[in-house]
């Protein structure tokens, strides 16, 4: 059943983007439209995965909100998180894994940053091969899980941001 969910979920949230839909990206960077794909996707993912819940933010290419979506049984903290964690991804154009592995590699004084969130689960969102925006995802079962749907959602749009990994 959660298969088929995500099948359908996925499958209606690419038609959409392939279909050139230009309602979300426009020439001033991600839409709503676009937004709210992007959070169906992770819906979808996160119900094929049997996530207990999480949030799912959207932001522009300047890491603004644009879009958050708090699932049932999330810790409210995740909204935050989840957001934190988009804004770092669109700010920097790199995947948040990237930083949270250089703080644990031993680079501490990274977390000094401001608005700087270095924790897995955020994942840029490109489209033709530029950063318009990204996705945060907190309160998954874990942080692999809050990556793997961030990467699910991220390429909803069309943009490759890497394997997902199941």
């Amino acid at each position: 059943m959660h298969k088929t969910i995500f099948a359908v979920g996925l499958l209606t949230a690419l038609a959409a983007a392939a279909s050139g839909d230009p309602a979300t990206v426009s020439s001033t960077g991600l839409t709503l439209a676009g937004a709210r794909q992007v959070i169906a996707g992770a819906i979808a993912e996160a119900r094929h995965l049997d996530a207990p819940g999480g949030s799912i933010a959207v932001v522009d290419a300047g890491g603004y909100l644009i879009a958050l979506e708090r699932l049932d049984h999330s810790f409210a903290a995740s909204a935050n998180i989840a957001t934190g964690k988009a804004r770092t991804a669109a700010l920097f154009k790199k995947p948040t894994r990237t930083f949270e592995d250089l703080v644990n590699g031993g680079r501490t004084t990274m977390v000094t940053l401001p608005d700087f969130t270095p924790l897995q689960g955020g994942v840029p969102i490109e489209v033709n091969g530029e950063v318009v925006g990204a996705v945060g995802v907190s309160g998954a079962a874990d942080a692999n899980q809050d990556e793997a749907i961030a990467k699910a959602a991220a390429q909803v749009l069309g943009g490759i941001t890497g394997p997902v990994t199941r």
